[in-house]
């Protein structure tokens, strides 16, 4: 659907909008009506460089050519099924999945914070079976974000962030403990904790990467005591972070982990894989979905994970990231760049990085904020070195003009 086909303008558009949808926050005033790899186009014919890719949806490249052509394919074929059938894209994708990346069993959902929720019920479920009724408590990180549906904003480490405010109390059983302090979540855990529950790297938080020393910690610490590990990789997942999960780049398999974003290519879908022993608990009758394994979303999941598989994505997001990364260290009123792979963050100080975002926005690059200190990259896993050296150079002179207003 394009305005003009309405005879609608831009302004038409953006007045609709704010009228009849709720208001949840700042909107870039520009409205989309083309994308094609690295490149966003507005209704004006406006040209902006994507460097945050829908919010690390879009890693293919926007619109990638094999993902459009099986959607257009399976929607004229069956658009939804339910979990009754079985549909081909649903198994082919579940095999594409599992064997890669090591895991025995996957159930699909809708998004990234549905699929969190299906490891929350998944771990207590565990945990309940196995050790009794009151062993359903998980350690999640402060500054943690798995998503905004109950059990998934429980978990969310934030609890004096505006994503928790107003919606108290939450979902009993949860405790945070600092991010890459391997001693306070062991002080977390009681006798009643069945799982660890973190990101390999916080994007909302403020892109902060894991160390080593402390995945492999709690990998021990849940082995010690018969817990589970749990890995949010909605954002990290599938050739973000430089490898195809991020947990591959430390070397420490969790029991299950959760994804979303960037294997659907652009189409709503996200999964929780699990081990075997972990799979059991959710049997008939506890857990379930209408658009689980819908037949479009797999498809597209299908050509999106292939894509980044076969074009070796994750290498580009490796080299990229690493070039990138040092590009930003030479930028005016840096703190600290840090990241992993094509997920980086800028820490500035004495500037705002909101007034940054919406100033790069009007120089026709689009990034994020996940404060009022930090910029959040997330582009296209096809950028080149000259993308990232024009994304440089707008946030330069961004950040000079919002410094000297």
């Amino acid at each position: 659907m394009k305005a003009k086909d309405y005879g609608l303008s831009k302004q038409d558009i953006i007045e609709m909008s704010d009228h009849y949808m709720l208001n949840i926050g700042y909107r870039f005033p520009i409205v989309v009506e083309e994308a094609k790899e690295a490149t966003v186009k507005d209704i004006d014919g406006e040209e902006y460089l994507d460097f945050y890719a829908g919010i690390a949806v879009n890693s293919a490249g926007n619109c990638n050519e094999k993902v459009v052509a099986a959607i257009r394919e399976q929607a004229g074929q069956a658009m939804h099924t339910s979990l009754y059938p079985y549909s081909t894209p649903q198994a082919m994708l579940a095999k594409l999945i599992c064997e890669n990346i090591g895991f025995d069993r996957i159930f699909f959902q809708n998004s990234g914070t549905e699929a969190n929720e299906a490891m929350i019920k998944m771990a207590r479920k565990y945990g309940v079976e196995h050790f009794g009724s009151e062993h359903y408590h998980i350690v999640t990180a402060k500054n943690s974000f798995h998503g905004r549906t109950y059990g998934a904003l429980s978990a969310t480490g934030q609890p004096d962030n505006g994503c928790q405010i107003g919606f108290k109390p939450m979902l009993p059983g949860f405790t945070y403990a600092d991010y890459n302090d391997l001693e306070s979540f062991r002080a977390a855990c009681t006798e009643n904790t069945i799982a660890i529950m973190v990101e390999p790297v916080q994007g909302e938080g403020g892109v902060y990467p894991a160390t080593r020393e402390f995945l492999e910690g709690l990998r021990a610490l849940c082995d010690e005591r018969g817990m589970l590990l749990l890995f949010d990789e909605v954002q990290t997942g599938w050739c973000r972070c430089g490898e195809t999960m991020a947990f591959m780049h430390y070397g420490v398999k969790p029991d299950a982990v959760t994804m979303a974003k960037a294997m659907g290519g652009g189409l709503p879908i996200g999964a929780l894989a699990t081990t075997e022993a972990c799979a059991q608990a959710l049997n008939p009758g506890s857990h379930g979905s209408t658009y689980s394994g819908n037949p479009v979303c797999c498809a597209a999941s299908y050509a999106q994970i292939t894509e980044l598989l076969e074009r070796h994505l994750a290498q580009n997001a490796k080299d990229m990231g690493a070039y990138f990364m040092d590009q930003l260290r030479s930028l005016p009123h840096v703190k600290e760049v840090r990241g992993l792979g094509l997920l980086v963050g800028l820490e500035l100080q004495d500037v705002d990085a909101a007034a940054v975002k919406i100033k790069s926005m009007e120089k026709k690059l689009l990034v994020t904020a996940t404060s009022n200190r930090i910029i959040r990259m997330v582009p296209p896993l096809i950028i080149t070195k000259e993308d990232c050296d024009r994304a440089t150079a707008i946030l330069r002179e961004a950040i000079t003009e919002v410094s000297n207003a």
